[in-house]
């Protein structure tokens, strides 16, 4: 889609929120997620389209799929870069080139609900999270980009929900086996 075409579309759906802002809230496509066999499972979007997750060798699984840790990267990766590019055509820049990459570093004993040293259960999530973003559009200044950059970060929701620690709600129903 041009650049045109998607700012006029943030411009119309702006200006409904502006007018409605009730009409912003909604619910969020749900992940479901179902165990195939072994470590092995199928993440299933509303619209049907599938994704295959599998944990490492060393952990039991194939190894031949993504693990579920690389989707969360993933996402907080593709979410930013869609901020930044929606940013971009509602300024008007046609960008170049833009890729984020998301990584982070996990201690894997946490995930085996291992004690450290100290007798302290080991944190199984990320210990730090980092984002690395390369951009480029023709006559836009660094600085520009730089702003839109940090701009976009600060909106993007994957991003908003890993800094502000979103609660989560587990709800547990048993069924027969």
């Amino acid at each position: 889609m041009a650049v045109q075409d998607i700012a006029a579309a943030l411009q119309r759906v702006e200006t409904v929120f502006q007018r409605r802002p009730e009409a912003a809230f909604h619910d969020d496509a749900p992940g479901t997620v179902r165990w195939e066999s072994g470590l092995r499972l199928v993440a299933t979007h509303a619209n049907g389209k599938q994704v295959l997750t599998d944990m490492p060798a060393e952990f039991g699984g194939t190894g031949d799929q993504v693990s579920p840790g690389w989707l969360v990267r993933s996402g907080l990766a593709a979410c930013t870069a869609s901020c930044i590019a929606l940013a971009a055509a509602r300024e008007g820049i046609e960008l170049q080139a833009l890729e984020v990459t998301a990584s982070s570093r996990s201690d894997a004993r946490g995930m085996l609900g291992m004690a450290d040293a100290d007798g302290q259960a080991v944190y199984p999530g990320p210990h730090d999270v980092q984002m690395h973003v390369r951009i480029s559009a023709r006559g836009v200044s660094a600085q520009r980009l730089r702003t839109l950059v940090e701009g976009s970060n600060h909106r993007a929701p994957m991003t908003s929900a890993f800094r502000h620690a979103l609660p989560v709600a587990l709800q547990i129903d048993i069924g027969d086996a």
